[in-house]
């Protein structure tokens, strides 16, 4: 394995079905081929969705994972996963965290996720804090508890006499803990007030957790010791999307393409690797679109209690749609993303700046998605930026320091990963974060 960057504690670890069955708790679950089905006699939910007020009953299935130690004080647990959900079906993911044998927090509900709308409304869970933990959208925080790993439960649910039924093909999450409290660096520039320039806060895809609220890490330099060489110079050629094209678009999902930056970026990596919806899956889109694609992926990323097309895993379950192998981590550096353009896998990520922090990208956000799509020969990253007027501008190239503190600043180092199973990921460091 490579060296690891231990600035700050992160590990991300994924359950692959069939596979990893064995592995956890069954119950009413079963594989197949394909991954993790319903199978024995199920048990039945009732569900009332608070989204609808349609209230049915489901036939249900439990996968409870081991725990999983990080060998660390955990302060955030991001899940993701990747599954199919025919018409009606969904899926809930839920998470604890641990402490050696014990448990040390309550579950808690991170999702109910369904690929489309046409049953339960995909939805995050608002509302969930207590003395140990809290919930933020997608991203469990642990506040007055110990803990030193974390266990996820995956809850299968189809209509009572349905005959298909959902299939999870992967479940993880990345644990990390907390950000280093070095001093930021001294800007060069002002920097005016922060004010959101791209939609609402946390409706444009990232977002600053308020119990993790450390200051701004170093700029990176120290971090960058452990890069690829080979990813100097390369720059790979993921097609540029404008989010902005689609202002005043279905503003119902989140604001409309002002606000769309995240599943901007995730229809652009997957135009990278030759995948997306087929044109009758977007039929119903104005036919004078500029580009259907980013509808879609808007309409089936949003979050209904959300109210974004943000939310981090579900960006990354929409890619598992169209066969992606796709997950949310943290990483602690640009070297460390420099691996992934080295291995030709492009990075959604998310950043918050102030105008001047990085120039180049010159507005205000409090959180925003951006894909890393390759670096200059000095090693300044590369961007395809999807807050442009039009596709031609999308193509950004900025400082590396300066964006290393706008990323891991602003979210902490948050990336997806989306790539075809077949590509294989950069050897991961010492300490895996993927």
């Amino acid at each position: 394995m490579a060296a690891a960057t231990q600035d700050r504690d992160v590990v991300y670890r994924v359950f692959r079905f069939p596979a990893d069955l064995d592995d956890g708790t069954v119950l009413g679950v079963r594989p197949d081929d394909d991954g993790l089905v319903l199978g024995g006699p199920p048990a039945e939910l009732e569900y009332a969705d608070p989204h609808t007020g349609v209230r049915l009953r489901y036939d249900v299935g439990r996968w409870v994972s081991p725990p999983v130690r990080v060998g660390f004080g955990v302060h955030q647990v991001v899940p993701s996963w990747t599954a199919d959900t025919p018409t009606g079906c969904w899926i809930q993911v839920e998470m604890c965290g641990w402490t050696d044998d014990a448990p040390v927090t309550d579950w808690y509900v991170l999702a109910r996720w369904a690929a489309d709308d046409e049953g339960i409304r995909r939805t995050s869970v608002p509302g969930q804090r207590d003395q140990r933990a809290e919930v933020d959208t997608d991203t469990l925080t642990v506040t007055g508890a110990a803990a030193t790993g974390w266990q996820v439960r995956v809850t299968l649910a189809r209509p009572v006499g349905a005959t298909v039924g959902p299939t999870l093909r992967t479940v993880g999450a990345v644990a990390s803990g907390p950000r280093p409290t070095a001093p930021p660096p001294a800007p060069t520039a002002p920097t005016p007030a922060r004010a959101d320039g791209t939609g609402p806060t946390r409706a444009d895809g990232t977002h600053t957790t308020p119990t993790d609220t450390g200051p701004t890490p170093t700029d990176g330099t120290a971090r960058d010791a452990a890069g690829d060489p080979a990813a100097r110079g390369r720059v790979l050629a993921v097609p540029t999307f404008s989010q902005r094209l689609h202002a005043g678009h279905h503003p119902h999902w989140g604001g409309g393409g002002d606000s769309w930056c995240s599943p901007t970026c995730v229809t652009m990596v997957l135009a990278y690797w030759g995948v997306g919806p087929a044109p009758d899956e977007y039929a119903w889109v104005d036919p004078a679109d500029p580009r259907p694609e980013v509808d879609h992926a808007a309409r089936h990323c949003y979050d209904h209690a959300y109210r974004g097309a943000g939310n981090w895993p579900f960006n990354t379950a929409y890619a598992g749609r169209y066969g992606m192998d796709a997950f949310v981590t943290r990483l602690r550096s640009l070297a460390e993303a420099e691996r992934f353009v080295a291995a030709g896998v492009p990075l959604v990520v998310s950043a918050a700046f102030r105008t001047g922090d990085v120039p180049g990208l010159d507005y205000d956000t409090k959180g925003h998605l951006i894909v890393l799509v390759g670096f200059t020969p000095d090693g300044d990253p590369v961007l395809n930026d999807p807050y442009a007027s039009d596709d031609a501008g999308v193509r950004r190239t900025v400082d590396r320091h300066r964006f290393t503190a706008a990323w891991q600043g602003g979210s902490g180092g948050v990336a997806y990963v989306i790539r075809p199973p077949s590509v294989p990921l950069p050897p991961p460091p010492a300490q895996p974060n993927w």
